[in-house]
């Protein structure tokens, strides 16, 4: 597999990957660099430039552009290396969907959380209908086992999707049983909030997926250890196969999970 590298806002070619080879290979800056500037974007209700200032003060200069980049690239690589250390969901599911608008439009965000407060899943979609909402249900029932119930407002798309997909589960529809979701819907839009925008789709699904990915991690939903005393000081994210993750968390995270 090969793909471009940006190294401090510059393209450098292509870069052959491997099951041995770190996915930061090829950029100027350091692993836990990258990884900081990430996790701050995605975690707080921070703009590209308050990043780029934060990293000046700590000795590091690097672009806003260059950040954005690296949000782009990095965050499904630090999704996909910690899937494996994943919490496996509770039985009972929450969707719901919000309104978030990209390139002047509104676009539906589908989102489902378990008994847990674990975000299962988030789906950017531009039409909020049937076609989206069976998308949406097939991706965690494809990845999971089939929830006790699943708790969803009155849309009339969601019986017969249910009914297809997940014929044994509880529907339950009654009013504020939805609140867990709708409460998270929240602290997305916090982070939204601070931000000039969405451009993209693009961009609004990594978003998406990525607060979802920085909650479930401070919430305990995955098995990974932060600050491993073990840590080198080089990053150790790695694709496909080895799914090492470092730096999401506090700096340095490591693996804890078997596998």
């Amino acid at each position: 597999m090969r793909w471009s590298i940006a190294a401090g806002g510059r393209e450098t070619g292509e870069v052959t990957s491997s099951g041995s080879v770190s996915v930061f290979a090829g950029f100027r800056f350091l692993p836990e660099v990258i990884s900081v500037a990430v996790r701050w974007y995605l975690r707080y209700g921070l703009s590209y430039r308050d990043v780029e200032e934060l990293s000046a003060e700590r000795a590091v200069t690097v672009d806003h552009v260059t950040i954005y980049r690296w949000l782009q690239r990095f965050t499904p690589e630090f999704i996909e290396a910690a899937r494996p250390c994943r919490h496996a969901p509770g039985d009972r599911w929450f969707f719901d969907e919000t309104y978030v608008k990209v390139a002047g439009k509104w676009a539906c965000l589908y989102r489902a959380a378990d008994q847990h407060g674990q975000v299962i899943d988030v789906l950017l979609s531009r039409r909020r209908d049937l076609a989206a909402a069976r998308r949406f249900f097939t991706r965690p029932l494809r990845a999971c086992t089939v929830p006790a119930e699943v708790t969803t407002d009155r849309a009339p798309v969601y019986p017969r999707v249910l009914d297809e997909l997940a014929p044994s589960a509880l529907h339950t529809v009654e009013q504020y049983a939805n609140n867990p979701i709708e409460t998270d819907h929240g602290r997305l839009k916090a982070r939204l909030r601070p931000m000039r925008g969405l451009k993209r789709h693009r961009s609004a699904r990594i978003l998406a997926a990525g607060h979802a990915f920085v909650q479930n991690l401070r919430r305990g939903h995955y098995d990974i250890a932060t600050g491993s005393p073990t840590a080198t000081g080089s990053a150790s994210l790695r694709r496909p196969g080895n799914h090492h993750v470092t730096g999401v968390a506090s700096g340095t995270l490591h693996r804890s999970c078997p596998g």
